[in-house]
């Protein structure tokens, strides 16, 4: 995972750093959410309304244009928070610094506009953005369980039901089963992707009076003002109507579709932690890491452990972004403001974080088909009692009396395992039984015999989910993250 930090040997620093950014989130979602991405991303919807205006008869030179153009990255960050100390308002800052290094557009900037023309269809933007590398991280993480899937589809294993003993599964119908649930969100992502709008060009309360007045009462003008700008930003309709925000009812269901993701993370994160601890399954593990201070023979799931803090904290988030959509007030109130700072940052930052675990501890997890092969042997003889039932009836056995005797022999058999802690013996009781000396135990017993359709369900899920996916999205897979333990 590219950092930019130095791990242990950095420079001790004076201020809080956040954890996300720091250990967690790539370089890229990093990168997006910064202070500088914010304020170019502001100065580009400045420079493409100056230029829509100037298309459509503004008293707006192309001189203007070129220089707003040659100053756009040029972002003094000292000289915005001079500004923002003495006017008390962060647009403005950014407004008299942009103009500061385009003097002769100063005053042909924001014309007609409100705040949230601008750092609402900034955010939609970053939004949209993120949403393309989390749905990058979705997509590899369901090719790295499909292909696990396919791998181990065969390889039987003791299933679980209340965490109990229950019906052998397979290791590959696990894996699909955490990859049906990415492959849901990754459709999320991509219905949200679809659907998102430009806020549009609105003014202070979203009737566009403003604009209204710049272009002499012309409403066709607003309009194609508005068409223009959003064309131009990469969207191809904008919301029908709004107050001055966007309904933050948008913000609810972009944090609800990360949230989900951490349901998904969180749901394999912990299934592969309880395999960790019966020695079925295990996390990669790097050859020199340590895992306890302590205990050095421990192997701990710390990747798994990470991804789940990591899932918890999204789904916390959603009610967050719920609250701000139901408490904005009429046309707008800036309750929401300070928490969006957080909120949507965070989300992403955290998702990402845990994604690219995800992604690597499901590409490089080890199984143990041995360890799984005893456990199964332990729980089997139980399991298959009515297989061995059956068969002893079809050697023609009296069904009720040979009932019995297996009944008997499985309670002698758990007594020996809860009470004593001994191993399994029905096998041998039953061996030993004359009423069952038809039987072919050897036969009856094997685990593949009692894993069901898995192996050919997984052979379906597939063909018929993952290829056609695969086939959609072909050459858009990220690379498997190298993570910094």
């Amino acid at each position: 995972m590219a950092r930019r930090r130095g791990g242990p040997s950095r420079k001790l620093r004076s201020v809080y750093e956040s954890p996300l950014v720091a250990r967690h989130a790539s370089a890229e979602m990093a990168e997006l959410f910064s202070p500088r991405r914010r304020a170019a991303t502001w100065r580009r919807i400045w420079i493409e309304l100056a230029e829509a205006q100037r298309r459509l008869g503004l008293p707006i030179s192309a001189r203007q244009i070129r220089a707003l153009q040659a100053a756009a990255e040029k972002i003094d960050f000292n000289s915005i928070d001079r500004h923002e100390r003495r006017v008390r308002h962060d647009v403005v800052a950014h407004l008299h610094a942009f103009g500061d290094a385009a003097p002769s557009a100063r005053g042909i900037l924001h014309l007609g506009a409100t705040s949230m023309d601008i750092v609402d269809n900034a955010d939609l933007i970053l939004m949209r953005d993120a949403l393309h590398v989390v749905r990058g991280w979705l997509l590899a993480v369901v090719d790295a369980l499909a292909r696990q899937a396919k791998r181990h589809r065969a390889v039987p294993c003791l299933g679980f039901t209340h965490y109990q003993p229950a019906q052998l599964t397979t290791v590959g119908k696990r894996a699909s089963l955490w990859c049906w649930d990415f492959v849901r969100d990754l459709a999320a992502v991509d219905g949200l992707l679809a659907a998102l709008r430009f806020r549009g060009i609105r003014g202070a309360t979203g009737t566009q009076a403003s604009f209204l007045k710049l272009f002499g009462g012309s409403a066709a003008k607003v309009r194609r003002l508005e068409s223009l700008v959003a064309g131009r930003l990469g969207f191809d309709a904008c919301e029908p109507v709004t107050g001055q925000t966007y309904s933050r009812k948008v913000d609810a269901q972009v944090i609800a579709a990360l949230a989900n993701v951490a349901v998904s993370v969180h749901k394999m994160a912990n299934d592969l932690r309880l395999l960790a601890n019966l020695k079925e399954m295990e996390e990669p593990f790097a050859r020199s890491q340590v895992g306890s201070s302590a205990m050095a023979y421990k192997r701990n799931p710390m990747l798994a452990e990470r991804a789940t803090g990591l899932a918890r904290f999204v789904i916390m988030l959603a009610q967050s972004a719920y609250q701000n959509a139901a408490e904005q007030w009429l046309e707008r109130t800036l309750d929401d403001s300070s928490n969006k700072r957080l909120l949507i940052p965070e989300a992403f930052l955290a998702t990402d974080g845990m994604l690219q675990i995800a992604v690597h501890v499901a590409d490089g997890w080890v199984i143990y088909p041995k360890v799984m092969r005893a456990r199964i042997e332990a729980e089997l003889p139980f399991i298959a009692s009515e297989d061995i039932l059956m068969a002893a009836v079809k050697a023609g056995g009296d069904r009720q009396a040979l009932h019995e005797r297996i009944r008997v022999h499985a309670q002698a058999a758990a007594a020996e395992v809860k009470l004593h802690g001994r191993r399994n013996d029905l096998i041998d009781r039953l061996r030993g039984d004359p009423a069952l000396s038809t039987v072919k135990l050897d036969e009856v017993l094997k685990p593949e015999r009692f894993t069901g359709l898995a192996a050919q369900q997984v052979d379906a899920f597939c063909a018929k989910i993952i290829a056609p996916l695969k086939r959609r999205h072909k050459g858009t897979r990220r690379r498997i993250p190298e993570i910094d333990v």
